[in-house]
């Protein structure tokens, strides 16, 4: 059976220090390995919005000697033209894995039940598993390598609810850092997502904490982290989820509580002067770019291990 990624905690701490590893050989060497060279073909579902999925995956596909095959999910109406199943069984005999990026959690856990081949998250309401290698890489080339993940301190702050904040605790625990989320009432991770990350983080060193206090969430943190207060999916509910996050904007007085050098990550698209503002995300602690580079590379290496593991 193929080895998936449908969410965070689908490798191990072993596993995902492999995959950082590798992804830091990536980033040193865009060509170090070839593992689609062929070209084999990866299949590249869109039914979400997307920029930063779309160029990475796709640019790494073709750098792993391979060939991106990008399909529309609007127009192919996965599950609602022909079934998730049937999709699926198409795609699995002409492709070497499949990329998702999808909304329910479900369509995607769906698709892995029956595919013969590697599926992957690219992002669903539930998690945005991708994102946080990304991530972590991120702090790892900044920090001194991913031997230097555990201990670290990372906050995060806005909607606690979604799937950043879900795959930031479990992702996070997997790495050994002592992870908080501040959110507001009301918008706080799922009970079981936080047991999760807790349970996981008992065996890595690491922490969890969830706050209502963006201040606590924040305080001496080595790493801020932040995402649009308005989900893909939830733009109904943009006015009235705009007074309750105020609080929690990362800008230069709430920055104050965390170390002085801190890294800061968004994982885009920013709104300027809603949940970041322009003197963060543009000034000289933010990470944003190299964060939204290293999705090129650690898909590149999670791509490759998944690929290995059949």
């Amino acid at each position: 059976m193929p080895r998936h990624f449908l969410r965070d905690d689908d490798l191990t701490p072993a596993e995902q220090r492999q995959v950082l590893e590798l992804a830091m050989a990536f980033r040193d060497d865009r060509h170090v390995r070839t593992p689609l060279a062929g070209p084999r073909a990866v299949a590249i579902l869109t039914d979400k919005p997307t920029l930063r999925t779309q160029v990475s995956f796709t640019a790494g596909v073709a750098e792993l000697g391979g060939y991106p095959l990008m399909v529309d999910g609007k127009l192919a109406q996965v599950g609602v033209r022909e079934s998730i199943a049937d999709v699926t069984r198409v795609l699995d005999r002409q492709v070497a894995a499949i990329v998702w990026r999808t909304y329910g959690q479900e369509r995607i856990e769906e698709m892995a039940a029956v595919s013969r081949v590697p599926v992957v998250n690219a992002l669903t309401d539930g998690f945005h598993p991708c994102q946080i290698l990304a991530d972590l890489l991120t702090v790892a080339q900044l920090r001194g390598g991913v031997e230097a993940l555990a201990g670290q301190v990372f906050a995060y702050v806005g909607d606690a609810a979604n799937n950043m904040a879900n795959s930031y605790l479990l992702g996070g625990a997997s790495a050994g850092l002592h992870v908080r989320v501040g959110g507001p009432e009301g918008y706080q991770p799922d009970a079981a997502i936080v047991a999760r990350a807790a349970e996981i983080a008992a065996t890595t060193g690491g922490s969890v904490l969830v706050t209502a206090d963006p201040k606590e969430a924040v305080a001496g943190a080595d790493v801020v982290a932040t995402d649009t207060w308005v989900s893909m999916g939830d733009e109904d509910e943009a006015a009235e989820r705009q007074q309750p996050f105020v609080p929690y904007r990362v800008d230069d007085a709430l920055l104050a509580g965390a170390k002085d050098d801190a890294i800061v990550l968004h994982c885009l698209p920013a709104y300027r002067g809603k949940e970041i503002t322009a003197e963060v995300i543009d000034g000289p602690r933010s990470a944003v770019w190299d964060e939204a580079e290293n999705r090129l590379h650690a898909q590149k290496a999670l791509l490759t291990w998944l690929l290995e593991q059949r």
